[in-house]
């Protein structure tokens, strides 16, 4: 049976979007809500309270605090009977009126407006505490998810060249309570070299994230980060040693998910001492290990080719292949990253049929077993110099984002084409973030059903089956399925189904694609530019091989 929560602004107060702020937070956890509306008199929030048998009764008071302070006495003396029935009381108001309030001794929990809208959920939710623990903030990837939904899992990239840095920094975003998860960003002779100092050149050291070199330094930026609403932490999978890795992430970190690719961080895109088909194995068995642990993993795998200019199917059909090694691999919760602008150039329609269609895709693994999250991100290379132009770029993306309804949102800081984010940088990229998704929340424009977008997707989804159908027909040496097979996912690139621009001249790749933005799309083209089929392109490619 559903509760019932009353609420008004008191008195002469006319301030009602807090109190509608209020109610719909409660909705989306399940109460029954009663909106009397502004400057409601006493006698007619508690009749209101009596009629519905409220179960909590929410009031708001935005004036003077000396006028605030004799009005909250007489509605706590008014209320005596309810309040002493069982019935539960809140209020909320700015600073200075929310320390009257505190004073009286009456309210069972009192908002000023500084608190995050998690905490305003888990509160209606049956948190009663005004004091958050650690015990109160849950620390995996999916019962957090589930204890803050509506709202997404915010995740940002944080490391700075220094430990001490890096340290103060996660400690200083864990307090102001901006992200649910902080992405450490570990330099590339961590994530290369860690069980090799041998092979660490001190002159790289903290190029591209934090210099962590120990096991306690990792212990440390956890440790960092137990404060404020206690952030869970995640980083990168590497690129050699995957398992030993692994196992020391779990036990410094208790790293939320892993973030791995299938095709990439090896000798094709010069980040991993591993080649290709060897990568692709190495991959597989981390998949595995962190399946059997129970512990989420995510494919960072479509946004690489999409970054390098792929067309919008490789980009689907890399997704998709994701998606099925990672259950084929025994992954229970899969997390499916679909990064926007990648390309850069891309429509927001057409960006949005490219998502819609990798999830009409990979939707049918779902299973039992096999849990699908959806997390979004912007476009690394999209964001503009311009600091006020960047920020703008920021929030219409995560507007447009949540059309997907994601679990998780990945943003990417409005710093990124001048520096890498501070820990200042990080907490203002959060607020700007929410502040989208809340708008969203609120009721967005269904912008999914648009007849332009779907006629795309449908096109986009029967392209992609053409191409997937193109690698199924790849000779298996070492197993009857091509899609999981390292030698046909090799093969799959060496011939060029799987091929980018910038892969000329590379070793491991075919690099003879040609792409366009074409209505706000990447297409494939052919030399004179115009577009060509899959089926076109491929029939035209192996003819050659042979």
């Amino acid at each position: 049976m559903k509760k019932t929560v009353v609420a008004a602004a008191l008195g002469e107060c006319v301030h009602v979007a807090g109190v509608m702020n209020f109610l719909r937070l409660a909705e989306s956890a399940g109460w029954e809500t009663v909106f009397l509306g502004p400057a409601v008199s006493i006698s007619d929030v508690l009749t209101a309270a009596r009629t519905n048998k409220a179960d909590l009764v929410g009031v708001s008071y935005r004036l003077t605090p000396e006028t605030a302070e004799r009005l909250l006495g007489d509605f706590a003396e008014a209320a005596d009977d309810l309040y002493s029935s069982g019935t539960r009381f809140a209020f909320a108001g700015t600073p200075p009126v929310a320390q009257k309030a505190h004073q009286l001794g009456f309210f069972e929990r009192i908002f000023d407006g500084s608190e995050k809208t998690e905490e305003v959920l888990a509160y209606l939710k049956g948190q009663t505490s005004p004091i958050f623990q650690e015990a109160h903030y849950p620390q995996t990837m999916v019962s957090r998810l589930q204890w803050k939904s509506p709202f997404p899992l915010l995740r940002h990239h944080f490391g700075l060249p220094s430990m001490r840095s890096t340290l103060e920094g996660i400690e200083q975003i864990a307090a102001a309570r901006a992200l649910d998860v902080i992405s450490l960003g570990i330099d590339q002779d961590a994530q290369e070299n860690f069980f090799h100092p041998e092979r660490q050149d001190p002159r790289q050291k903290g190029a591209g994230g934090v210099p962590v070199r120990t096991a306690d330094d990792y212990a440390q930026l956890y440790a960092a980060s137990r404060t404020g609403n206690y952030p869970l932490l995640r980083t990168y999978s590497g690129t050699d040693d995957f398992i030993q890795l692994a196992e020391m992430y779990k036990e410094t970190i208790n790293i939320a998910w892993c973030a791995i690719p299938l095709f990439w961080f090896n000798q094709m895109d010069g980040r991993g001492p591993w080649d290709l088909q060897g990568s692709i194995r190495e991959h597989q068995k981390v998949m595995g290990w962190y399946g059997q642990n129970n512990i989420p993993v995510e494919l960072n795998e479509p946004h690489h080719w999409g970054m390098r200019d792929s067309s919008d199917i490789t980009f689907i059909v890399s997704a998709y292949l994701s998606a099925y090694n990672a259950k084929a691999f025994g992954v229970k919760d899969y997390i499916a990253q679909l990064m926007f602008n990648s390309p850069p150039g891309l429509s927001d329609a057409m960006d949005l049929a490219k998502m819609l269609a990798v999830i009409e895709l990979i939707q049918p693994l779902a299973s039992e077993d096999f849990h699908i999250y959806r997390q979004t991100r912007t476009g690394l290379l999209s964001y503009p110099l311009s600091d006020a132009a960047a920020r703008s770029h920021l929030s219409t993306s995560i507007y447009l984002q949540m059309a997907l309804k994601p679990d998780i949102i990945h943003i990417v800081g409005h710093t990124e084409a001048h520096h890498a984010a501070t820990a200042n940088d990080v907490i203002i990229a959060s607020e700007m973030a929410q502040r989208a998704i809340e708008s969203a929340l609120k009721g967005s424009p269904d912008m999914t059903s648009d007849p332009k977008i779907q006629m795309r997707v449908r096109n986009l989804v029967t392209e992609a089956k053409i191409t997937l159908d193109a690698i199924n027909t790849l000779p298996q040496e070492t197993s009857i399925d091509a899609f999981t097979d390292p030698v046909s996912l090799t093969q799959s690139v060496t011939l060029g189904i799987m091929d980018a621009p910038q892969l000329r001249n590379n070793h491991f790749a075919r690099g003879q694609v040609r792409t366009q933005i074409i209505n706000g799309a990447c297409e494939t083209v052919d030399n004179h530019g115009n577009p060509i089929s899959e089926e076109k392109r491929l029939s035209t490619l192996l003819r050659k091989d042979k």
